[in-house]
């Protein structure tokens, strides 16, 4: 039995000569919806791409349902939306499904629940290049959904959606979970993370909190969760200064 749907154990990604992600440990576990909150810039895509298995790493380690990420046992198990809709625009909806299904073995009838799950019914024949952007979105997280993967790991899949359909995407991830699958969801946008069982935060590449929405509340004595993300954003950049004095003047100390 696995414990942990992704385990991580001192995750670094250096681009261009700088470290991206410096030494980052998580575990996301089976059955929660997971948002990994941060602003722009912060690398949470990059460690997305490093547990779908697309990420050039530079050391440490991670693992995804018992295997390596990238493995080639995982190419059924694991669903990865990008930012960028990864479909085909000179198909139609259905015809895109179709195309995914047919390479990972699914039945016709699996496209038509992904198409209903995301709200695209009776828009199957619609071709992709005349849909906007967020009717493209809901199609790549519908390609994402097909054969119930037991690890989803969505970048920003709500960007540019409606409230209301924002609102049954949150309400689909949740059911997801229910039934033991393990959500990874990014987003800049700090509302969303009272909808996560368990929100991982980053800042410049690092983990700067990982637990429940309320325990962060309780933590920091903060009333919503972007007050929490400032608080702790502030404490970890005075215990930064705190360091960087405490090493100054050891070296003086030395000196004389």
């Amino acid at each position: 039995m696995i414990n942990f749907a992704v385990e991580i154990r001192g995750l670094r990604v250096v681009r261009g000569g700088r470290a991206v992600l410096d030494g980052v440990d998580l575990d996301l576990a089976p059955g929660t919806v997971t948002g990994l909150l941060g602003p722009s810039g912060c690398g949470k895509t990059t460690l997305m791409r490093s547990i779908v298995g697309v990420q050039k790493i530079a050391g440490g380690e991670v693992r995804v349902l018992g295997h390596p990420a990238g493995h080639a046992a995982l190419r059924h198990r694991v669903g990865y939306v990008t930012q960028a809709p990864s479909v085909y625009a000179d198909l139609s909806i259905a015809e895109n499904l179709n195309y995914f299904s047919a390479v990972l073995g699914r039945s016709r009838d699996d496209v038509a629940r992904v198409i209903e799950h995301v709200g695209l019914g009776g828009r199957e024949r619609d071709l992709v290049a005349r849909l906007s952007g967020g009717q493209r979105a809901r199609v790549s997280l519908a390609a994402a959904l097909l054969g119930a993967p037991e690890l989803l790991v969505l970048d920003e899949p709500t960007v540019g959606l409606d409230p209301v359909l924002r609102r049954e995407l949150w309400d689909l991830f949740h059911e997801l979970a229910a039934a033991g699958a393990a959500l990874l969801i990014s987003s800049h946008v700090m509302d969303e993370a009272s909808r996560c069982g368990h929100l991982l935060m980053m800042r410049d590449g690092a983990i700067i909190a990982d637990d429940t929405p309320q325990a962060l509340l309780e933590r920091t004595g903060a009333r919503e969760i972007e007050g929490a993300f400032l608080a702790l954003v502030a404490g970890r950049e005075q215990a930064q200064v705190s360091a960087q004095s405490n090493e100054s003047e050891s070296v003086k100390g030395t000196l004389r």
